[in-house]
């Protein structure tokens, strides 16, 4: 599923074809994604202005003149595509999409036309107003000023699940997933076995820097394609060329002064991957 980096890299893709845009046409190919679109999606759409697009989390918001603001969720295998304007490619390009998965039409009124498409459409669009429950319960963002050791050591006092079930909680903290947490552990060298309560508050002003580099480093290498993900300018993501730990299960450790291999081990119903002999 597309992390925090992903989702803002297609954010920034958007952003300068959608904002101040007005949407002259809205097609909705089904009635559904994961979930119901709303009955009055189109018609709400169309028409409407879009005053910015932001992200909160994993979730990207665009704020409409009408009220209110439409709710984009890329769930697995969400991608947009954008014809009629040429956002500039930084790296190699994905394959086009399937014509079959082209589920949500925009066309706006400088001629561009955005293309949501779902293979699988665990992905879904929401017309929401302030206060949105979603939105409401989600922790601070991981690049702002709010998250800090200070944070981590309230949510993280008496608790016995590893750092690594803890920080996944979008409670606690917005937009990380497997991929960055396992690589954030690596970099401030704390297993993902750790209970979080035991975590002295040194260690966890390591781990909050990490947090904070590998997302900047992923945002910057536009994200992680490990099948499906590319931005809206069609792009492939970059950073999994990066890894330190994610997915290099048996291969030795890259630390210059450590003989350990990565092994992996399921937590949560998820793959951790990790150091056993520098994480500790």
């Amino acid at each position: 599923m597309p992390e925090l980096p992903e989702v803002e890299t297609v954010m920034r893709g958007l952003s300068p074809i959608l904002t101040g845009a007005r949407l002259t046409r809205v097609e909705a190919r089904r009635p559904d994604l994961r979930f119901p679109l709303p009955v009055d999606f189109v018609q709400r759409l169309t028409g409407a202005r879009v005053l910015s697009l932001t992200r909160r989390g994993k979730y990207m918001l665009a704020e409409l003149d009408r009220g209110g603001a439409l709710l984009i969720h890329l769930g697995m295998t969400g991608r947009f595509e954008i014809e009629g304007a040429s956002p500039a490619g930084r790296f190699a390009l994905a394959a086009p999409a399937d014509p079959k998965h082209a589920h949500i039409v925009f066309e706006t009124d400088a001629d561009a036309r955005i293309t949501f498409y779902d293979a699988r459409r665990f992905g879904f669009m929401d017309l929401v107003d302030d206060g949105d429950a979603r939105l409401a319960g989600l922790g601070p963002e991981p690049l702002g000023p709010d998250f800090d050791a200070a944070l981590l050591a309230r949510a993280f006092a008496g608790r016995r699940q590893s750092a690594k079930i803890l920080l996944l909680d979008q409670h606690i903290v917005a937009g990380l997933g497997n991929i960055y947490v396992c690589e954030a552990l690596y970099r401030a060298r704390i297993s993902p076995t750790r209970a979080a309560g035991r975590l002295a508050r040194r260690r966890l002003e390591r781990l909050v820097v990490a947090v904070r580099e590998v997302l900047l480093e992923a945002i910057e290498k536009g994200g992680s394609t490990l099948r499906d993900f590319a931005s809206a300018d069609g792009a492939l993501g970059y950073f999994q060329h990066s890894f330190e730990v994610y997915d290099r299960a048996g291969e030795p450790c890259r630390s210059p002064d450590c003989h350990g291999v990565i092994r992996r081990i399921v937590q949560g119903g998820r793959s951790t991957f990790y150091c056993p002999a520098c994480q500790t």
